[in-house]
């Protein structure tokens, strides 16, 4: 590990970002010696990447990449952060406010399916193409039901295609089929024997998306239009003994399409019979893409793209030995090396943010032995590749259902050897050694600008490469990329599993043999969090900047409930904070669209933000009523701004940044809170306790958001000294908001009503927000923290990768280091390692699962493990709050806390050794540790230290 000691701080100084007050306290000249941590600080495997969750991931903030490190044929897929589907438009629905009164009677009624209904109809945001959907629906319906000649038992399908069927998770992931929506014919026959002569069959085939129409012999037998499972009774007069003939045509519209049932689920078998009786259909199939072209399905939110991928092409080597592809996050490169033939080849891959490119580097142990093709593809259906040059390969796109255009220049650099590029590839035969620089971007400006060029954008950004040399770029990388990574250690003990590859690790993990892998998980966390989010670019989405798919799970979109929040709890505390500048402008942007949604649908001042947000910042409700209309995303977002300030104290940034934003949020709740006729408090209606319960009036995760808010805005005002007439009204709301309270099993509440079942396991736990990453629960609140307690038990131990995460979290928030590490294990354990049954965990290059793969598990897993060695929300320093005891021993170097302070602890035994406290802005400090207390100014730049009974050194 790299140990800054604070006695490094006189060589530190602070850089100011382009946008607001944000500070990185960037090394200068650091002669740190990186070698005793390289072990300890890789993802390093035997083999190649057998599928995507394998690949090693890097990225620059805005350009991603996959590593995937095959030996004849390396795979990079890439991702630019700013090519989605959909396009600048407005996201709200006007004159949704005047449906407002009926929905909040009917919920005080208690007609939630009522004001569900009314709420679908009229309040939810306009859905992208839904004017003219239906007209041009029912006509290509038409066309492609025009045809059925697929069905006829003689048709001619010699050319069609092969498939396996089913696809479980849609056809999108099968080769041919990505990102298709449209009309498809299966077809396959069956033989049937003698003894079913006469009876009624059951034809099964499982769940189908989204329309099917399925023939025996050339008789239509069932059509649905849902996903419900087909399981079709047809009559004997339709089958024969022998050859039969079944034809399936399948109509998606969007998203996951095909067969995708379980495979016991397709097979043919007598009605007076059992399933287990039956001739599986599961196997090869023909098929034939009828109709691609479908009209674009109305959609509230836009989904986040692949760009294309880099094929490099060897030819077959002999006998492979030595092979390893590792990801050294101590300065973010990856690499492939193995020996062939007596010589050893060797890739090097970097995504630079000080030259915006995606580098891979090719060398061989003998000289002219680099021989290969270099070839761009993409999934894209509208995409053209050229030569620009004789180094350079051009490949532009164009997203469907979307206005974006998307460009990247692959740039081919060799030493001996020669170096040919035409409209197919780059190819480049004998050299003793190749470079090729990625550069891709695309038509986005902003989210109301898709002027953009970004043919000229790749084509100055490789130019800006003329004179640069490999090394000179890679140092330039590693420089910059080291000036936010070093400035955080952690050691937790090595253990004898330490040495083993990290999926084998993974498999193998516990605190005594290996907890050195939860050193590198909370370091890989902050890697992906500086890989996915810099200054000058968007926030990190649900992957993070990594998605392989055209159709991505959940649109890999921001979700404002709680995972985007989520990827920043370690921003902070694990010294970070520059990271979390590109949220901060996205909130910006999102203050803007909020203010429309506020008045539209609420009729109210400021503005609002509902569950789900994308490139496009739509801030309406989105989804379905009994779970998108959440009113607390803004909320939500504004804690983030303040835990910014309370971590640094800058001011500066509380007045021009925060503040504003923080007050617009206030101003809604001011105008949308409304006194409960039962109880006479104020309440939020309507909303919902995230995903769970439907449409309800006052969800108690939203009284300890909107609290927080208001408490914080006030405390904000007071600080600036100004708005005092509005903090007066803000504490009047806040005085009146409904209370926690505790239900009849011991519980927290989730809702107003006491209607909690001790029997429900659901992955969100969000009236716990109060107890982390809020304030509203407290040890001095403690007849709530064990209300609280009682809640988290009823929930159980088990959920999605991010729920664990939370979980993880909120146990060490309420000082239960045990229970939190078990949660911490959970999260580390293997995601995928029973086939075709993903759970919550982390795959084999530690992405987190949720399933499938969302990357906020990561980020909220790094910042529990801080929350385990330090809190700091109740106004003091707390050391070691919940240390488990599987982890007596360790070292953290450069963990931050509120109030501007900056920490280095080290503990053996479970017990305190020693603590260093930098004071960053002069702040009075009070540190507690088990029952001992000590209080004393301080002097910014100074450097406290004090041994494990807090006596100071």
């Amino acid at each position: 590990m790299i140990n800054i000691s604070l006695l490094d701080v006189k060589r530190l100084r602070r850089c100011k970002l382009v946008k607001g007050s944000f500070l990185i306290i960037c090394l200068l000249g650091c002669h740190h010696d990186l070698s005793a941590q390289t072990q300890a600080l890789k993802l390093w495997y035997n083999k190649p990447s057998q599928k995507w969750t394998d690949a090693l991931p890097i990225g620059n903030g805005r350009l991603g990449g996959m590593i995937f490190g095959g030996v004849d044929t390396e795979r990079v897929q890439f991702n630019e952060q700013t090519l989605w589907t959909g396009r600048p438009r407005a996201y709200q629905r006007e004159g949704a406010v005047q449906y407002l009164p009926t929905i909040r009677k009917l919920l005080f009624e208690g007609k939630q399916k009522e004001a569900e209904a009314l709420a679908e109809q009229h309040f939810m945001g306009k859905k992208d193409n839904e004017d003219d959907y239906t007209t041009l629906k029912a006509a290509w319906y038409k066309s492609v039901r025009n045809n059925t000649a697929p069905a006829a038992t003689n048709y001619n399908d010699q050319g069609w295609k092969h498939i396996n069927l089913p696809t479980e998770k849609g056809w999108e992931t099968t080769p041919g089929f990505e990102g298709l929506d449209g009309a498809v014919w299966f077809r396959s026959t069956v033989n049937i024997p003698a003894e079913w002569a006469g009876k009624k069959l059951v034809l099964s085939l499982g769940r189908i998306r989204d329309i099917d129409y399925t023939y025996v012999n050339g008789t239509l037998v069932g059509n649905t239009d849902t996903t419900n499972y087909r399981r079709y009774k047809t009559p004997a007069s339709v089958w024969h003994t022998g050859t039969n003939q079944i034809a399936v045509q399948v109509i998606n519209f969007y998203d996951k399409g095909g067969l995708t049932s379980a495979y016991k689920e397709l097979m043919v078998y007598p009605e007076d019979s059992t399933p287990e009786a039956g001739i599986p259909l599961s196997r090869t199939w023909k098929y034939w893409i009828q109709d691609d072209n479908v009209p674009a399905f109305p959609r509230y939110n836009a989904d986040y793209q692949p760009f294309a991928d880099v094929y490099l092409q060897f030819p077959k080597h002999g006998d492979v030995t030595g092979y390893k592809r590792d990801l050294d996050i101590s300065n973010a490169t990856a690499h492939v090396t193995y020996t062939s033939n007596g010589t050893t080849y060797t890739r090097e891959y970097f995504s630079s943010a000080p030259d915006q490119v995606i580098a891979m580097h090719l060398t061989a142990s003998q000289p002219g032995k680099i021989t290969l093709n270099a070839v761009l593809k993409s999934l894209h259906k509208a995409v053209t590749i050229r030569k620009i040059d004789d180094h350079t390969l051009e490949l532009s796109l164009k997203v469907r259902n979307g206005v974006l255009k998307g460009v990247t220049y692959l740039k081919a650099e060799s030493s001996g050897g020669t170096l040919n590029v035409t409209n197919d590839g780059i190819a480049i035969v004998g050299a003793n050694e190749a470079t090729f620089y990625l550069a891709a971007a695309t038509s986005f400006k902003n989210y109301h600008d898709v002027s953009g060029d970004p043919d000229a954008a790749c084509k100055q950004t490789i130019q800006k490469l003329k004179d640069k040399s490999y090394a000179a770029i890679k140092a330039a990388h590693i420089r910059d990329y080291q000036n936010y990574f070093n400035l955080f250690s952690i050691n937790l003990g090595e253990g004898k599993n330490a040495g083993m590859p990290t999926d084998e690790r993974i498999l193998h993990f516990n605190n005594v043999d290996d907890p050195s892998l939860i050193s590198l998980y909370v370091q890989y966390g902050r890697y992906l969090l500086i890989s996915s989010s810099r200054p000058g670019f968007m926030p990190a989405n649900l992957q993070g900047i990594w998605n392989d798919l055209l159709t991505p799970p959940w649109g890999s979109k921001f979700t404002t409930n709680i995972n985007l929040e989520m990827n920043y709890w370690p921003a902070e505390v694990l010294n970070l904070s520059a990271c979390s500048q590109p949220l901060f402008n996205f909130i910006d942007d999102l203050t803007q669209t909020g203010q429309l949604t506020a008045k539209a649908h609420y009729g109210a001042h400021g503005w609002v933000l509902h569950h789900n947000t994308d490139l496009w910042r739509g801030t309406a409700p989105v989804n379905a009523s009994n779970h998108g209309i959440w009113v607390t995303g803004a909320a939500w977002l504004c804690h983030q701004l303040w835990e910014h300030y309370e971590f640094t104290h800058d001011k500066e940034f509380l007045r021009t940044r925060a503040y504003p934003v923080m007050k617009s949020a206030a101003e809604f709740f001011v105008d949308f809170l409304i006194k409960d006729p039962k109880t006479g408090y104020l309440i939020s209606v309507p909303s919902n306790s995230p995903e769970h319960g439907g449409l309800v009036a006052g969800p108690t995760m939203d009284h300890q958001i909107i609290r927080d808010l208001l408490k914080n805005c006030i405390a904000a005002e007071k600080i600036l000294g100004t708005d005092a007439a509005f903090g007066k009204v803000l504490q009047g709301k806040y005085n009146q908001i409904a209370p926690n309270k505790i239900g009849k099993y011991g519980q927290l509440q989730e809702w107003m009503e006491d209607k909690d079942d001790p029997k429900d396991d659901h992955r969100h736990v969000s009236h716990m927000w109060g107890v982390y990453p809020g304030t509203d629960i407290t040890w001095n609140t403690s007849a709530l923290m064990k209300a609280a307690k009682q809640s988290m038990i009823f929930r159980g131990d088990e959920g999605t990768g991010w729920s664990i995460a939370w979980k993880t979290n909120i146990w060490a928030r309420m000082h239960e280091g045990d229970h939190a590490y078990l949660m911490l294990t959970k999260l580390l354990s293997p995601a995928d390692a029973v086939p075709n049954h993903e759970k919550g965990g982390i795959y084999h290059n530690m992405f987190d699962s949720h399933a499938p793969f969302q990357i906020d598990g990561n980020f909220g897993g790094a910042a529990g493990v801080s929350e385990m060695l330090l809190q700091s929300q109740m106004g003091y320093l707390d050391l070691l709050p919940a240390l488990p005891s599987a982890l007596p021993n360790g070292e953290v170097k450069g963990i931050r806390a509120r109030g501007g302070f900056t920490l280095n602890l080290s503990w053996q035994k479970g017990a305190l050794q020693q603590v260093e406290v930098r004071s960053d802005v002069g702040s009075p400090c009070t540190i507690k540790y088990q029952g001992k207390e000590i209080s004393f100014p301080t002097q910014r730049g100074k450097v406290y230290r004090f041994n494990g009974s807090l006596k100071q050194l």
